[in-house]
Order: C-alpha cells, then structure tokens, then sequence
C-alpha cells in the first residue's frame, strides 16, 4: 500500500508542475478555449492539460518500475501498463490536434477506434464474461476484442461529455479511479492474491493525476484538459479494468479466502465495473444522444442541456454543482465497490445514507441558498 500511496503522490505532484508547463505552450500556440454560447466561462482560457496529465502518469511509471515490490511483480504488470500509456499518449495527441484546430466528430472518433485497436493488437482486452446467475464465460478473441473496442470508445466519449464546469471531469474521474483502485487492492487482499497488478497501478496513478490537475482547474479554472486530457482519462481508466480481466481467472476473483468475499455480484466482476463506476457521464452520454436525434440533430452536435448544465439552472453556483456531482459520482462508485465487495444490513444502512445525503444536497440546497436579486441589495 505504500507504494502505491507514493505513485499517487508522484503522479499527482508531477502534473501539478507540469500543468503551468502545458498552459505557457498552450497560451503560445494559441491551444485557447474561446467563449462560446453553450459554455459557462466567460473569459478565454487555455487548453492542453492532457499533456501535464500524460507527463504524470509517465513519471509514475517510471517511479513504479524502480520500487521494490511492484517492481519484484510479474513482468506483465508494467509490460500492460506500457501498453495502455503508448495508447494514451496516441490518443492524447489526437486531442492536441483537436485544441489547437478543431477536428471534426468523424475524425475524432477515427482516433479513439485506433487508439483501442491498439490495445487489443497487443492483446489488452476482455478474456472472460459473467452472467447475472454467475455463469461464467469465455471470450473469443473477435467478442472480446467488440467489447473491449465498445467499452474503451464510449467511456472515453462519456469522459468527454461531462467535462463542462470547471473541474468536473477531473473529479469524477479521479473518484471513480480511486474506488477501482479500492475495489482492486480490496479483492486481492481478500482472495490471497498478489496485490501487484495493472489495474490498481494504473488507476491509482490515475487518481493522483487527477488530484494534481484539479489544483489548477477548480473554478475558477487557470487551464482547461481540453480533449487531449478528457480522451486520456476515459482511455486510462477503461483499460485499467480490461487488464484486471487478462491477468486473473475468474474464480480468483469470485472465490474469497475464509468466505470473506462469498457474497462478491457476479454481475460486478471487473468487466462491467467501469460502467458502473462512470454511470454518471455515461448516463449524461446517454440522454444527450436522446435528445438530440430526437430534435433531429447528430448526436455530436453540442448543447446546453447537460447535467451540469440543469444544476446550474436550479440554483446552484458552478463550485457547488461540481462538488454535488462529484458525490453522485462517489456514491455510485463506491456503492457498487461495496456491495460487491461485503454483504449485509451494514452495507444497505451506508449506501443508503449515502444517498438520502446527496439527494438532499442536490434538491433542497438551493431552496435554503436562493440567490438575492438585484433589488433586494441594500443600497
């Protein structure tokens, strides 16, 4: 655990530094978000914090590597995750190319589908499947490389989706990364498993990225990630959870040492772990596709209806939105980890808990912090 503390912390500091790095590259390549109708800013900002992003997650690799116990792990633990960062990086630059001109919808999702070709060429894709009854499943290489294919484009688009106020789709990342992380260190240590593995090196490192950029893009945010941060965080978390698929056979995963994970959902193995943990933007994913071939308008065309958007519109400031969805995120996340994770009256009072708190927070806050009107400001 403490090395894995230390790749946080050294992801999460390097892109710290990095990000003032990428905002003087982006004010000089003209990398500018410009004020637009269905945006919330009201002033240009810079883009580019993909590449402060990047830049952490190499460092912690290469941290990771020289460390004594993840190093002493199998070769296929940095060997995938290798993988996955060439795969980010290709798609990182294919958001660079985007924040300095522009691409189109097509061109961009030309990229993503290249990018996750990538990993299934080098074999980074789901090997087994579980059913609701906890049949399990193995794959073909053709259905594993479709689902792998699917899951890695639309979690990178959901990403891209949500990332709409000021530090957004920073912490719903970084939220649902750091619960992959638990539910991997957890379900490891629970089976008697070797605790070094691709997915929770990866996600933790995804999580300090997270952390370290937010310091910059809390509102009000000094440098946007732009796509090339937004494709990045999608592509890295989703292929986090397929590697956890490559390197552990089902019953290892289902099977608890002493029972003490006897009551793990087959229908949340880590193959459909990513849905769950990133249901928020997937479901804002979801609602935009609606509503705009339902207004007979492409799907990728942009709007102001998004989830953040309505927070806004009921009364929230653009801080407390992010923060109210950041908790949707968390109880989401960390919700599913725990029911899949531990059975009993324990786990159903906390989730519960959970949600009548965010509820609240969401509804009934802006009744109780109505913003005053002009006139009713003492002269």
């Amino acid at each position: 655990m403490r090395e894995y503390l230390l790749v946080l912390l050294v992801a999460a500091s390097v892109t710290y530094l990095l990000t003032v790095i990428a905002r003087e590259i982006a004010l000089r390549s003209g990398a500018v978000a410009r004020v637009r109708d269905r945006d919330v800013h009201d002033e240009p900002v810079p883009y580019l914090g993909g590449l402060a992003m990047l830049g952490g997650l190499v460092a912690a690799y290469l941290v990771g590597r020289e460390l004594p116990f993840l190093s002493g792990s199998s070769p296929l633990v940095f060997h995938d995750a290798g993988i996955v960062l060439i795969a980010g990086a290709l798609i990182c630059a294919v958001g660079v190319l985007d924040d300095l001109f522009e691409l189109d919808a097509l061109t961009k999702l030309g990229g993503q589908v290249l990018a996750a070709g990538f990993l299934i060429a080098f074999n980074i894709q789901f090997i087994f499947f579980s059913d609701v009854k906890g049949n399990q499943y193995s794959l073909d290489p053709a259905q594993g490389a479709l689902l792998t294919g699917l899951l890695v484009v639309a979690t990178i688009n959901a990403v891209n989706m949500v990332d709409g106020l000021d530090g957004l789709a920073a912490g719903v990342v970084g939220v649902a990364a750091l619960a992959f992380f638990v539910f991997c260190y957890s379900v490891t240590r629970l089976n008697g498993l070797d605790r070094a593995n691709t997915a929770a090196f990866l996600s933790v490192a995804l999580a300090g990225v997270c952390a370290g950029f937010l310091v910059h893009n809390f509102h009000p945010a000094r440098l946007f990630m732009g796509d090339s941060g937004s494709m990045l965080l999608g592509l890295v978390l989703s292929a986090s959870a397929v590697t956890l698929s490559g390197q552990f056979t089902p019953d290892q995963l289902v099977k608890g040492g002493g029972g003490a994970t006897a009551s793990l959902l087959p229908t949340l193995l880590p193959v459909l772990l990513p849905i769950s943990l990133l249901v928020v933007p997937l479901a804002d994913l979801l609602l935009a596709v609606v509503r705009r071939t339902r207004a007979g308008r492409s799907p990728f065309s942009p709007d102001k209806q998004h989830l953040h958007h309505r927070l806004l519109e009921i009364g929230h400031s653009q801080r407390r939105a992010v923060l109210i969805m950041w908790m949707w995120a968390a109880l989401v996340s960390f919700g599913t980890v725990l029911a899949s994770l531990y059975s009993g009256i324990w786990v159903v009072a906390v989730v519960l808990g959970m949600t009548l708190v965010t509820v609240i927070l969401t509804f009934l806050l802006p009744r109780l912090h109505r913003p005053r009107l002009p006139a009713d400001k003492v002269g």
